[in-house]
């Protein structure tokens, strides 16, 4: 009897998977393989099937960004010193409605205050955003900060690379990851994944992300439309609506070719955002089990 051949899948992480600097190629490899068990493991749970029907192969790019200008200390400081990530702090407060006097400091950004509004207003652990807010903006400043930038090209080639090796029927991408994968299948548009399920993705974020992508959004009338990967690859998103990155919500109104555009609460509290939640959601597996047995 033909056994059954499990579905291929790659998977781009978020912010906060750094490894650190001094991590040996050998080490690398190792916790790389180690993440990758992990998602398999929460796929196949959330699907109810067995790991060895996941063949999943994780992308790691976060070893190639080199984040912006920090000065001595600034990273235990409730401030951002990089100019483009406070930049971009001040354009996303001011997308969720932020007051003026709460998102817009002098010469440096008020994490504190900004971070205990915006717990208040999603309900949220305030401690853990005040660690998650300058984690995110240094890191997607860091990817995002030249359209030609060396840390830039180097993680979306590894992501594509990660792709051709693996040749996946279905490339899941979550958090800055669907940034980075997003880019990575319109500059290699010979790459293409039967699905690409973003999660949690803020590709749509006006003013940070948005007008900053490869491929520029083009005008469609009086707005700005962002295209579709090449191909026919289906494109799936899911964002949780009390999820503060996964703004503006709704890709499918910035973009063209979002097949399906999932709106669900899959966590509450901190891990709002957190990749297992998304992983393990319903939603999730209903995308991706139609790839299963195909």
């Amino acid at each position: 009897m033909t056994g059954i051949v499990p579905v291929r899948i790659v998977a781009v992480h978020g912010v906060g998977h750094s490894f650190g600097s001094d991590v040996s190629d050998e080490a690398l490899e190792e916790l790389r393989a180690q993440r990758a068990s992990l998602w398999a493991q929460q796929l196949s749970s959330a699907l109810h099937v067995t790991s060895d029907r996941i063949d999943l192969d994780f992308a790691y790019y976060a070893d190639k960004l080199v984040s912006g200008p920090v000065s001595q200390g600034a990273r235990d400081a409730d401030v951002l010193d990089d100019p483009l990530a406070r930049e971009m702090l001040v354009a996303w407060s001011r997308e969720l409605g932020v007051p003026e006097e709460v998102s817009q400091g002098r010469a440096t950004m008020p994490l504190r205050a900004l971070s205990s509004w915006v717990a208040r207003k999603f309900d949220l652990a305030e401690g853990n955003m005040r660690v998650f807010i300058p984690m995110l903006f240094r890191e997607v400043a860091a990817y995002l900060r030249a359209e030609d930038a060396p840390e830039r090209t180097a993680a979306r080639e590894e992501v594509a690379k990660r792709i051709a090796q693996h040749q996946p029927r279905v490339v899941i991408a979550h958090s800055l990851g669907s940034v980075v994968a997003y880019e990575a299948l319109h500059a290699h548009p010979e790459l293409q994944p039967d699905l690409f399920l973003t999660l949690g993705s803020p590709l749509a974020l006006p003013r940070v992300v948005f007008e900053r992508l490869t491929p520029s959004p083009q005008p469609v009338g009086s707005a700005l439309r962002g295209a579709r990967p090449p191909g026919q690859t289906r494109w799936v998103n899911v964002a949780d609506p009390g999820d503060p990155v996964a703004i503006p919500p709704g890709l499918s109104r910035f973009f063209d070719g979002v097949a399906m555009d999932h709106t669900t609460v899959i966590s509450r509290l901190f891990r709002f955002h957190h990749a297992t939640k998304y992983l393990q959601a319903e939603t999730t597996a209903a995308a991706i089990a139609p790839y299963l047995d195909a």
